[in-house]
């Protein structure tokens, strides 16, 4: 079955589009939190268009901050050419740091990790992550049942640190232990647990 082909956006979608999005960077830039129904009155159009051309939120953020999520693939080349390992832990620190800092631009990246078969980001960095453990595998320097998205489900408690006193330093610490962790023979053994582990637990 062929489905038809997806009409052009007409020249008034397409300005909208533009300017929610102009509008959406200056708006996020004063305040990381802004939410949709305050982007469409900045814009002068209704929130029903806004959710039209961003269905969510994070949706016109991946859109606004694009080019910084297109830096941190583009890395990826570059830090491969290092030893597997040495280039995996440095390219998940370069992700921790774009995720870290609490701007809207970092929310963006976090939304762009974030599985949804929906966002095209999250298929390309999940790629590029598989890519780079797939290299510390063949160095045998990685463990042989963690996937590309396990690992980015770890990447999220590395970001989530407002309590630390140190945050950066506490993702360093946080990302050793995620990295022993991927590390050959630390698979850990599964059985289920009894009624006297639960007890003592």
């Amino acid at each position: 079955m062929t489905h038809p082909a997806r009409r052009p956006m007409r020249c008034d979608a397409e300005a909208n589009r533009a300017r929610i999005i102009a509008v959406a960077r200056e708006a996020l830039s004063q305040d990381p939190d802004a939410t949709l129904k305050p982007i469409a009155k900045l814009a002068g159009v209704g929130p029903g268009t806004v959710y039209r051309h961003f269905p969510t939120r994070e949706d016109l953020l991946v859109t606004v901050y694009r080019s910084e999520v297109e830096a941190l693939l583009d890395t990826a080349p570059l830090i491969a050419r290092q030893d597997p390992r040495a280039a995996l832990r440095h390219w998940l620190e370069r992700l921790a740091a774009h995720g870290r800092t609490g701007s809207a631009a970092s929310q963006a990246v976090r939304a762009a990790t974030r599985a949804d078969p929906e966002n095209p980001y999250y298929t390309r960095i999940r790629l590029v992550l598989t890519e780079l453990m797939a290299a510390c595998r063949t160095a045998k320097q990685l463990r042989s049942d963690v996937t590309a998205g396990e690992v980015l489900l770890l990447m999220s408690y590395v970001w989530n640190l407002d309590g630390s006193s140190d945050p950066e330093h506490t993702a360093c610490r946080v990302l050793d232990i995620v990295m022993d962790g991927l590390c050959p023979g630390t698979a850990p053994t599964h059985r289920v647990m009894s009624t006297q582990d639960s007890a003592m637990t």
